[in-house]
């Protein structure tokens, strides 16, 4: 299986290594409407920001939980731009607009890329010699107290972009060195701690599972994978606020 980085959930971000058959994983947490930038590659033209929501109150537990709510996605060679919300989806190449509905299936072929939507589930984009990008659809129940429909994000293929790619996801396209040492138990039975040794650091990490929601959109299959706390501190470079945007199509 290909490497596959997603962030998807409230927000976890997944970098999966097959092969090592291991997954390294963290989160990112700020306020409401925060713009992060997700992939960045000048050379290829590249460029993938997310904007997050939090939910409509804060629930009864007390933590506030946020969530990729809107993507805005760039390709400036093939003059490419797309604005995928829990709304709807538009997207345009050379001046020739669309908008499509999350609520119909679709598929369209065009000079620079394929699109594939699929009814209330996923939109593919296909970017011609590049990358491909899986949005999924998250819709909650209509009227639910607390939480809002949401967005996933999964990147494939990312091998074809330039070594000099980076974002939240984009920094771990070309793979990660690390070590793990010292397994010991954790807080919580199941989840033991271990120690890191990745970017001349060593860092406390945990072991746990987010979810792919690749297969099962609804439920998701459990990926195990090594918890980077604080906001990923020591597995990005830098500090999770050097990669906030002011707006949905800007690269700083």
């Amino acid at each position: 299986m290909p490497p596959t980085y997603s962030v998807d959930g409230d927000p976890h971000f997944i970098i999966e290594l097959p092969d090592r058959n291991d997954a390294l994983c963290f989160n990112i947490n700020d306020k409401p409407g925060t713009i992060f930038t997700l992939v960045k590659d000048t050379k290829s033209g590249i460029l993938v920001n997310g904007q997050i929501i939090g939910d409509k109150q804060t629930p009864v537990d007390g933590k506030m939980y946020t969530y990729f709510w809107r993507f805005g996605i760039i390709q400036r060679t093939l003059g490419v731009k797309f604005e995928v919300s829990t709304k709807s989806i538009i997207g345009s190449q050379d001046g020739k607009r669309i908008k499509l509905q999350w609520s119909n299936s679709t598929s369209l072929k065009g000079d620079g890329m394929d699109i594939i939507l699929i009814k209330d589930r996923s939109l593919t984009i296909t970017l011609k010699n590049s990358v491909k990008f899986v949005i999924l659809l998250h819709k909650v129940w209509k009227n639910h107290p607390y939480h809002r429909d949401y967005l996933g994000f999964y990147t494939l293929d990312t091998h074809i972009l330039s070594p000099s790619v980076h974002g939240l996801l984009g920094q771990f396209y070309h793979g990660i060195k690390y070590e793990v040492t010292n397994l010991r138990p954790g807080e919580v039975p199941e989840k033991p701690d271990a120690t890191m040794h990745v970017k001349g650091q060593e860092l406390t990490v945990t072991r746990g599972w987010q979810r792919d929601f690749r297969r099962d959109v609804k439920n998701g299959e459990n990926v195990p994978c090594w918890f980077i706390h604080n906001n990923g501190t020591g597995i990005i470079d830098g500090d999770a606020k050097d990669y906030i945007v002011s707006g949905l199509f800007k690269s700083v």
